[in-house]
């Protein structure tokens, strides 16, 4: 237990360099409030705090404007802020963000936490839409951001209602997902964060789909709408919108798992559903701070005697040789290209991913990578040994069936030295490569 631990620490601090002093968005439903993993949200959030993280949080009234509106006998004419907000919704609405935004200014105090809840949101009519007015629902028109960044530099936390006024002292009942882009937008956060009671996105098989680029969540609403719940539809809706307009990650996670949203934030796999805009994956040559990384997947394939074992001494003296694949900013994946130049030839080796992230295509991804390194240093063949893995060599790399001859003179000695009969695989370089590769 105490390994785990520490273990899930040292991949908390791994993270947190790149998001000191940067802004998080928190989107809260308010459903989210009155769960009973509220309190450790809040624990999570001091934590955040803790690593000189900025939080500013956006919270949802729907769920406490359904209750209070049965309490007083009315029906309301529209519960998210997206719909016709009447007079009587509005004075529900504004009563109910109210209580929701108490309730977490309590829970920020009593974890130690300065918080306020600023009139940072210029709100205008949302006006009259496919010719009906929609009354007191309102749109932002402007995010004072130095005032809430003002509250940042000093160690406040912002809490955001979804309710805005205008220059006259009118109010207009907002929608919490679109007011969470706008505070985004306006802070540069580097992430949103939704916390809803459904969790991620679900394709249409049930499961969660973890990660979509800005352009592929545009085509997955296109595609599933009618399949998606309202709350699906209106979060990926506007992590698109958040993404399109500049924010790098934004997560769609469930705020009643505990310990979810540390799980989605510090650590590579997440809990929910994750839409990014920048370059989330890429692949780099290694550097001697990813020697320990890369030793760990050469470990994981040698235990699956998918690898040769490798000393630390070795790859400390080869990590020039390296290429890692990277989710995050963490190493998943390796795979090294060792070169004969006497024969014009370069061997790909030590390929490997781990095993939780097997299955998504990152092995070709790095296969196409290193032939393509090796065709701009000249290499006239690439080639490579495996045991487990000759179809896929084939199949996806496109490689051909060789023997030991093939292999350049001091290599082959060391295949006979071995003695694992690993099967020779060869590609001419020469040729064009294939669209893709």
């Amino acid at each position: 237990m105490m390994h785990a631990r520490l273990t899930y620490f040292r991949e908390i601090l791994r993270y947190v360099p790149g998001f000191r002093d940067r802004v998080f968005v928190i989107a809260l439903d308010g459903a989210v409030v009155e769960d009973e993993n509220f309190p450790n949200l809040l624990l999570d959030i001091a934590l955040l705090r803790s690593l000189s993280i900025r939080v500013v949080l956006v919270h949802g009234a729907a769920h406490q404007i359904r209750k209070y509106a049965a309490m007083v006998h009315l029906t309301p004419s529209n519960l998210d802020g997206t719909g016709i907000t009447d007079r009587d919704t509005l004075q529900v609405a504004i009563t109910a963000a109210n209580r929701v935004t108490h309730e977490i200014l309590e829970g920020l105090q009593a974890n130690d936490l300065r918080a306020v809840c600023p009139n940072a949101l210029v709100a205008h009519p949302k006006g009259i839409l496919g010719g009906v007015d929609h009354l007191n629902t309102g749109r932002v028109e402007r995010v004072d951001g130095l005032f809430l960044q003002t509250l940042l530099e000093h160690d406040i936390i912002p809490v955001v209602p979804p309710i805005g006024c205008d220059g006259a002292g009118n109010s207009y009942r907002l929608n919490s997902d679109a007011v969470a882009v706008e505070v985004a937008t306006a802070l540069r956060a580097v992430k949103l964060i939704y916390l809803t009671t459904e969790g991620g996105v679900r394709d249409p098989r049930g499961e969660i789909v973890r990660q979509l680029t800005v352009e592929e969540g545009e085509a997955f609403l296109k595609k599933n709408r009618q399949d998606l719940s309202p709350g699906e539809v209106t979060k990926l809706d506007h992590a698109v919108r958040a993404g399109k307009e500049g924010v790098e990650r934004i997560h769609i996670i469930d705020g009643r798992e505990q310990e979810g949203l540390l799980g989605e934030v510090f650590s590579n796999e997440g809990i929910g559903t994750l839409v990014y805009t920048n370059e989330y994956q890429s692949i780099r040559q290694a550097q001697k701070k990813d020697i320990r990384a890369v030793f760990q997947l050469i470990q994981q394939g040698v235990r699956a005697d998918e690898l040769v074992k490798r000393t630390r001494a070795d790859l400390e003296k080869q990590i020039g040789d390296y290429y890692v694949f990277e989710v995050d900013r963490n190493p998943v994946a390796c795979a090294a290209l060792h070169a004969y130049p006497e024969q014009n030839k370069v061997e790909l080796a030590s390929v490997f991913v781990d095993e939780r992230y097997a299955n998504q295509g990152i092995g070709v991804k790095l296969i196409h990578y290193a032939e393509n390194q090796a065709r701009a240093r000249k290499f006239g063949e690439l080639f490579c040994l495996s045991t487990q893995a000759i179809n896929y060599f084939v199949q996806k790399g496109g490689f051909r069936l060789g023997t030991p001859e093939d292999l350049p003179p001091s290599r082959r000695e060391r295949y006979e030295l071995n003695g694992r009969n690993s099967q020779v695989l060869l590609k001419s370089l020469t040729e064009a490569p294939k669209p893709g590769g």
